[in-house]
């Protein structure tokens, strides 16, 4: 009995890793599976079966960050294929990484946070060098949020800062207008009353003549 339910459940999983590579339909995803079936290397970390090892993970972020838009596209696709139809803290923690690395269209800091988040709660299914790549990405998407709310804050300060200024200028440029009009009102008044006076002495003297 317990030889036929681990026959089922080895199917199952056959099943599922052939779907993820039929779906993703790249080199990513095969190698990725290879990789979480292979054996861990022997050394002092403690061993976590089908989890890959650093340079698998670091291999694929490299290759995202230099790649052109296709293979970038091609990685996060397939990443993200893993992550849904195979959820669990590799491919989880993948798909996360790939959302956290900069310099492609689906660079997503915020769900990158989220995830890493979840994912560094379960302390006990990540092997150490797994729980460094996600703590050191988490600390840097968290950099980059705090920084780009800082970047607003401080476009939206200088906007408020120029509106007023704005508004202030326009104020003193109503403020002339309306001070020469009121002197070219007066110099008008003034000119007039000039050649009334001008018009009696000339009136004036015409008499005396």
């Amino acid at each position: 009995m317990h030889s036929t339910t681990t026959i089922r459940r080895a199917r199952q999983i056959a099943i599922a890793a052939v779907i993820v590579a039929l779906l993703g339909g790249c080199a990513q995803t095969k190698s990725f599976m290879s990789s979480m079936r292979k054996s861990p290397s022997s050394g002092g970390d403690p061993v976590i079966l089908g989890a890959p090892d650093a340079e698998h993970y670091l291999q694929e972020l490299h290759d995202l960050a230099a790649g052109d838009p296709a293979t970038q596209a091609e990685i996060y696709a397939d990443a993200e294929a893993g992550s849904k139809l195979t959820s669990g803290p590799q491919t989880d923690l993948r798909f996360a990484l790939v959302l956290a690395t900069a310099g492609h269209g689906e660079y997503n800091p915020e769900a990158a946070q989220t995830m890493l988040r979840e994912l560094l709660v379960q302390t006990t299914l990540l092997t150490p060098a797994e729980l460094s790549l996600a703590t050191i990405h988490l600390k840097a998407v968290e950099a980059h949020i705090v920084v780009g709310s800082e970047a607003r804050r401080a476009r939206a300060s200088s906007s408020r800062a120029a509106a007023t200024e704005q508004s202030a200028t326009n104020q003193r440029l109503a403020t002339v207008e309306a001070d020469n009009r009121r002197l070219r009102r007066e110099l008008a008044e003034a000119e007039d009353k000039l050649e009334a006076i001008t018009s009696i002495e000339r009136s004036i003297r015409e008499q005396d003549q």
